[in-house]
């Protein structure tokens, strides 16, 4: 008797998940993404030209040179307007140190290696197993 009241059940339950949503088209995907993009695109736009955002430097104001000496410490070089300052950056403050009488000379500008001239991985490669025998 059970068997059958089960039997008569299965024939009159539904397949599992159809009644469910059909899955994402890939353009559908592709389009989200976009969208999605041109967002975040639009608000950085939207952040750069407002007021107050932080993203441009301070007018007279740049750091020319940075130390650390310590894991919350540092010592900053500051150009205001012309003038040098060495500061001492601390967790609990910021502290004149000196004003430089003269500006520190400006670091040469960082040069790409030139790639035509490296040497050759494989013998190098070579030579450092050769050393370590």
């Amino acid at each position: 008797m059970i068997a059958l009241a089960l039997i008569a059940a299965g024939a009159q339950a539904t397949k599992v998940g159809q009644h469910a949503a059909a899955a994402p088209s890939m353009f559908g995907a592709v389009l989200a993404l976009l969208a999605v993009l041109a967002l975040i695109v639009g608000l950085g736009w939207l952040l750069k030209r407002m007021p107050g955002s932080g993203f441009k430097p301070a007018e007279g104001l740049r750091i020319v040179a940075s130390l650390n000496v310590g894991a919350k410490e540092r010592v900053v070089v500051v150009d205001v307007n012309g003038e040098q300052l060495l500061l001492g950056v601390t967790a609990g403050g910021i502290n004149t140190l000196h004003r430089l009488p003269e500006p520190l000379p400006t670091p040469e500008p960082a040069r790409l290696p030139d790639f035509k001239n490296l040497p050759n991985f494989a013998q190098l490669l070579q030579q450092r197993l050769r050393k370590d025998k």
